[in-house]
């Protein structure tokens, strides 16, 4: 019965970390990254499409995105996509393909980046120690139905603040990695 609510609760903090993962790739840092383009989604007839499955898009240069949509009719949409989106990107249409040039980031752009780096961060070690606090609890309440000793809760608890620490841990370095590359680029 423990070990399932371990189990359960390391499964929770796993996904905790993928989305942070997510989030951090889904961020510009100045260079060309396909995975920037991942959240936006294009009117294609009437159905709200991810752009990434109605288009190839790729990094041929450090600083340029090549988006090749596979229906020619759908650059104007997709086009019109990129514009309002958050991106802040200007779209060069030459008929068959869109191109997106990365601006080098400013200095303030740089520290926005960051800030938002940071605050991905935290939410991600809100949610583990959200976690953490859910097994605690579903522990406990063995411990007071007596379903388990005393030690046997101790111990328990003792596993989970164990994985809940290297999971932080994990949280810090894959922001401290997303520093260093947007203040680098």
């Amino acid at each position: 019965m423990v070990k399932e609510i371990i189990k359960e609760a390391e499964e929770k903090m796993k996904k905790s970390i993928s989305v942070l993962k997510q989030d951090l790739s889904t961020m510009k840092a100045g260079r060309a990254n396909p995975s920037i383009l991942d959240r936006i989604e294009v009117d294609y007839y009437g159905t709200m499409t991810p752009l990434n499955q109605m288009a190839n898009v790729s990094a041929p240069e450090p600083r340029i995105l090549l988006i090749q949509p596979w229906d020619k009719s759908s650059i104007k949409n997709i086009e019109k996509a990129i514009l309002v989106s958050d991106l802040g990107l200007n779209p060069s249409n030459d008929g068959a393909a869109i191109r997106l040039v990365i601006p080098e980031l400013t200095e303030e752009t740089r520290k926005n980046i960051v800030k938002n780096v940071k605050k991905a961060g935290e939410e991600s070690k809100v949610a583990v120690r959200s976690i953490r606090r859910d097994a605690n609890d579903k522990v406990k309440a063995l411990k007071k139905d007596n379903s388990i000793t005393e030690d046997e809760a101790k111990k328990a608890e003792d596993d989970i603040q164990k994985k809940t620490d290297s999971f932080i841990k994990e949280i810090e370095n894959l922001v401290e990695i997303k520093e260093k590359e947007v203040m680098t680029v």
